[in-house]
């Protein structure tokens, strides 16, 4: 049974950062992990994924402004979120892909934690 749990999201103002935790169990070596969210209205959208071996991927609407990294167990995953914008608003999933490479597809996951909400304003 894989498990997900997330923690570190609240409210910024734009241009503030802030750091998304997942704590995770279940998987094993051929998994990858990611975040993926989705505001008010609109579909869920991949944003950062990491492979067990540590690949990572991208969205460009993320790139260079948001890290994904693991702690030194691999059973922890960060999101450091920098330079925010209001759009950056919504729930961020944590989400498991049991056997693959990193994905920005929200299709790809197997399994989700419950989410945290990421407010930014203007």
């Amino acid at each position: 049974q894989v498990q997900l749990v997330e923690s570190g999201g609240g409210s910024v103002q734009a241009g503030g950062s802030l750091r998304l935790s997942c704590t995770y169990s279940g998987t094993d070596s051929r998994h990858a992990v990611g975040w993926v969210r989705q505001a008010p209205g609109d579909e869920r959208e991949g944003i950062a994924s990491i492979t067990y071996k540590g690949s990572t991927d991208y969205a460009n609407s993320v790139k260079g402004r948001f890290t994904i990294s693991r702690g030194g167990d691999k059973r922890i995953l960060f999101l450091q979120m920098n330079n925010l914008t209001p759009e950056d608003t919504g729930k961020y999933y944590c989400a498991a892909r049991y056997v693959g490479q990193a994905t920005m597809n929200h299709l790809d996951y197997n399994s989700w934690g419950q989410g945290t909400q990421v407010t930014v304003s203007s």
